[in-house]
């Protein structure tokens, strides 16, 4: 498969078993990649597994920095953006009542502000080649809510309602921005989940199992590619059935 031969592609979060399947997905689709991440071990042995791409270590928390990263990452990949799949991003859960304004502030500010600015970044290069495609990572609690997690549904759904702004206002300049959003996801973070929790879950997704990195990979492919040209400002649901917009 070609559908991306020769894009420029930025993925964020790269470091993480999503990532990972992402960048795959990406490479075996033919685009030159930009892999980013916080973790440069788990970087490098992308580079290895796939020595084409180029890596760069970065963590999206530093929202001063975001228009240096994009400008770097762009020059590395021949100075030109198609794509930017923003899949970083951190849970700091807690009950609503004990969870500190640190708490909230930190989630909003690195999921929801760093995808927007790195958005924003994103745009003005493509604009500059009069196309692009602009793909954002949710989840479904920022559509069902969650307990623990007011500050990470809270950003998760922001990022939805700030994907239909930026979409509605470069619809004209041939640039697509839309959302893929993740039901629960085999990583070493469900890995963790205990058992009889992990039944439960389970038990309420109509598909009967948790999703595997590579059904998102194969999501985040589609909306990158010419194939989901006429596709904007929309949210894919990848759950299994648990949620049905």
């Amino acid at each position: 498969m070609n559908d991306l031969k020769d894009k420029n592609v930025i993925v964020t979060g790269a470091s993480g078993g999503i990532g990972n399947s992402i960048v795959k997905k990406l490479y075996e689709s033919g685009a030159n990649i930009l892999a980013s991440g916080t973790r440069i071990e788990k970087l490098e042995e992308l580079k290895k597994e796939f020595e084409k791409i180029n890596i760069l270590k970065f963590d999206i928390s530093q929202s001063e920095k975001i228009e240096e990263f994009i400008e770097n990452a762009t020059k590395e990949l021949g100075g030109s953006l198609d794509c930017i799949v923003n899949n970083a991003g951190i849970t700091q859960d807690n009950l609503a009542i004990r969870m500190s304004l640190d708490e909230w502030r930190k989630v909003i500010d690195i999921n929801l502000t760093s995808t927007f600015l790195m958005s924003k970044f994103a745009i003005k290069k493509m604009l500059k080649n009069k196309s692009g495609k602009i793909v954002n990572i949710t989840s479904v609690v920022g559509h069902t809510g969650n307990l623990g997690q007011a500050n990470y549904t809270a950003s998760k759904a922001g990022i939805v309602a700030m994907s239909k702004s930026l979409a509605i206002e470069y619809a004209k300049k041939n640039i697509n921005v839309n959302c893929i959003s993740p039901g629960f996801i085999k990583t070493a973070m469900t890995d963790k989940i205990d058992e009889k929790f992990k039944e439960t879950i389970i038990s309420k997704i109509p598909s009967a199992r948790l999703g595997d990195p590579d059904d998102i990979a194969n999501a985040v492919g589609f909306l990158c590619s010419d194939q989901s040209s006429y596709i904007n400002g929309e949210t894919l649901h990848v759950n299994g059935g648990m949620y049905m917009a």
